[in-house]
């Protein structure tokens, strides 16, 4: 496995680098204040100025797959994801951030060529934003078949009906459109082909954005949720993605790289948590001394460095794979990584919070607003719990049909013979060594 950094990608990242240190961070104050006061329904200045320089900087849509001119593979695009994760403010400048990343992808993927003339191309273009429309209030939607929305075929046209939450994006006065996923064929005995997607224009009579929901208290950062419902919104065939029964299909394609974007974010953020841990425990002095020089702050400060070492190695490999052998085949790693990275980016947040004291509660350091978002992310694009349940039968998968000879042993215990003939070779000092068979 080769993941060295090509010559392409440490030279954007110099420049996404240097981006950041002469126009993101000294603008991140003033993008929280316009955040509180202008709040979800508003465009922010500050983000529209940042976006023309990032453009003009030739630093936009860094998130394209390699497979489109110009593209970068996962691989490459991670250190870049990693150094915009660093700040809340960033990825949106770049036209890197959710869920319009995931929507142009989703477009480039599964969209018909009017479809990606209509809502793609002002999507590359910074001009327009867009909404994702998965998650309801009243089924767990980490099943995604449980989906009740429906999309039912009139015609030339589909009604679509339902209620959403977390719907990103929805509040921006600049959001077109918004990808919808409901059933069109309920009674299918396959119930991951009774779902599909569809292309529902915001301003379409009918859909109605009923309020932007707080995340541990922010609204719109690092994302603008909302809750959105759907009237008998009537929309073209022709906005249809892919085909019906295919939405269960689109939302694993579309969620694969978007998990790992996530992760890769969280590996930049973590990273300036912990420097601005270091930082504040070697100038605050508490007991006659720094905190720097309590051991429990070293043993802190230390398990981070390794915490984020270990996850950015996943992370890579993940991208690797997903390169390499495709998401498909990546997906063990993919749940691996989403499970690992949001919880290391958690624990390292809760610690800095400890070595700031009273003030790592407000936002004057950043903190509480990464908190909100690591904590977040153990939920976004499928729970804990449900990637833990994909790794774990993927791993019994693994030994299934696979010759325990060649693996190291079945996992049963040893008969007195097999213990007798391991002593003789040395493998353990007496036949008492292993546990025994009866």
């Amino acid at each position: 496995m080769d993941i060295t950094q090509s010559a392409r990608s440490l030279e954007l990242a110099l420049c996404v680098q240097d981006f950041m240190a002469d126009h993101i961070y000294p603008h991140e104050r003033r993008f929280y204040q316009e955040a509180e006061r202008l709040g979800p329904w508003a465009v922010h200045p500050v983000v529209e100025e940042l976006k023309a320089r990032a453009r003009a900087a030739g630093l936009w849509n860094l998130f394209l797959p390699a497979h489109v001119p110009g593209g970068l593979s996962n691989l490459e695009y991670a250190p870049l994801c990693e150094i915009m994760g660093r700040s809340h403010l960033a990825p949106e400048v770049f036209n890197c951030s959710a869920p319009d990343t995931g929507n142009m992808e989703t477009l480039l993927r599964y969209g018909a060529e009017a479809q990606r003339e209509r809502w793609l191309k002002p999507l590359l273009a910074g001009e327009i934003r867009s909404a994702f429309a998965m998650t309801e209030p009243d089924v767990a939607s980490s099943d995604a078949t449980n989906v009740e929305s429906s999309i039912r075929r009139d015609g030339e046209h589909y009604v679509i009906n339902g209620r959403k939450w977390y719907t990103t994006g929805a509040t921006d006065p600049r959001c077109q459109i918004v990808i919808f996923m409901g059933q069109t064929d309920p009674q299918n005995a396959d119930r991951h082909k009774r779902q599909s997607m569809i292309l529902a224009p915001k301003d379409t009579a009918g859909v109605r954005v009923v309020r932007s929901l707080p995340v541990l208290g922010f609204y719109g950062v690092p994302d603008r949720a909302a809750e959105v419902t759907f009237t008998n919104v009537r929309v073209p065939a022709d906005n249809m993605l892919l085909g019906e029964g295919r939405g269960f299909e689109i939302a694993q394609g579309r969620l694969g790289p978007g998990r790992i974007h996530h992760c890769m974010r969280l590996i930049g953020l973590s990273e300036r948590v912990l420097e601005r841990m270091c930082r504040r425990a070697e100038s605050r002095v508490a007991f006659g001394k720094p905190i720097a020089e309590q051991t429990v702050t070293l043993e802190r400060i230390a398990q981070s460095r390794l915490m984020i070492e270990q996850a950015r190695l996943l992370t890579l490999k993940a991208a690797f794979m997903m390169d390499t052998v495709g998401n498909k085949a990546a997906r063990q790693e993919i749940a691996m990584i989403k499970v690992v990275a949001p919880n290391m980016a958690q624990q390292i947040v809760d610690w800095a919070i400890q070595v700031f004291g009273g003030g790592g509660t407000s936002n004057d350091h950043f903190l509480a607003a990464a908190l909100a978002t690591t904590r977040l992310l153990r939920l976004a694009d499928g729970p804990d719990e449900v990637h833990r349940n994909q790794i774990g039968k993927l791993e019994l998968r693994r030994y299934r049909n696979t010759d325990p000879a060649r693996t190291g042993g079945s996992g049963e215990a040893l008969t007195s013979d097999e213990a007798e003939s391991w002593a003789a070779g040395g493998l353990w000092p007496s036949p008492q060594g292993p546990t025994l068979a009866p």
